[in-house]
């Protein structure tokens, strides 16, 4: 027989939810959100990005076509690589930020993708940008996000849940927050091994990411915009190419000839 929780009841199973996740704030997998929390969010994130074009000037796909075409067919290549949990439940879709002096790409919860200008002319090869799409779509399928917010909202947003209403200004103050949201350094290494995943699952060499923190050792004192919100966990080139050593991983194809193809697209 089932037992009927009482108006007066509430509060007190509420509190102890509350200290029972209190209990384990610590843990890196704790995550108060459900995957439609994702989606809702990142369609939030996505319409802001869309209201500011001043600081996110997206690329016209009139007259960018083919360039589209390109950068969408890396994240199909990730995305079916049969690897991606999310593959169907998130939009997994892309825009291009026509800045070339930042050298950065992200992915919100819910899988809206963005990649500047910047780092596609900084890279060489169509599997280094395979490498940082993968690192960030690695972050949305993992759920790094709203696992980062977990720490931040998760008990007031929880209050708002159990309510079933959660207001729209909660769901936009949170959404704003993202876009500033720093990993932790155990998020980046588990980004960095799933986008070796997914790549050994590809056409392209699984150690694709690497290729960018070799090129980015080289900017010294002027560090890629990547680096704000991505902390540098240690040597992540060679945790890279050894998880890629470890699953057995094919070469695969840098396709550099096509990549700078497109590169000149862009000038």
């Amino acid at each position: 027989m089932s037992r009927i929780i009482l108006k007066w009841q509430l509060p007190v199973l509420i509190a102890v939810v509350i200290t029972g996740l209190t209990n384990c704030a610590n843990s890196q997998n704790l995550n108060l959100f459900s995957p439609d929390y994702d989606v809702k969010l990142g369609k939030q994130v996505s319409a802001q990005i869309a209201s500011d074009p001043k600081k996110f000037p997206v690329l016209p796909e009139r007259g960018n076509e083919e360039v589209y075409r390109y950068v969408r067919g890396i994240s199909k290549n990730i995305v079916n690589s049969g690897k991606v949990k999310y593959r169907d439940k998130f939009a997994w879709e892309v825009k291009i930020i026509d800045d070339d002096k930042t050298l950065n790409a992200f992915c919100t919860p819910g899988g809206y993708i963005y990649v500047y200008t910047g780092l596609i002319k900084f890279l060489d090869s169509e599997d280094q940008l395979a490498g940082v799409m993968g690192h960030e779509i690695a972050h949305a399928d993992l759920r790094h996000s709203t696992r980062q917010l977990t720490k931040v909202y998760g008990i007031s947003v929880l209050l708002e849940l159990v309510r079933k209403n959660p207001s729209p200004s909660t769901v936009e103050q949170i959404a704003l927050g993202l876009l500033n949201l720093k990993f932790s350094r155990t998020h980046e290494k588990e980004a960095d091994a799933q986008s070796v995943v997914y790549l050994c699952n590809s056409q392209y060499p699984a150690d694709g990411c690497a290729g960018f923190f070799k090129k980015m050792e080289g900017k010294g004192s002027n560090p890629p915009e990547f680096i704000s919100t991505h902390p540098n966990p240690g040597n992540r080139i060679a945790a890279i190419e050894k998880k890629a050593d470890q699953l057995g991983c094919s070469h695969g194809q840098t396709r550099q000839s096509e990549y700078q193809r497109i590169k000149r697209l862009l000038d």
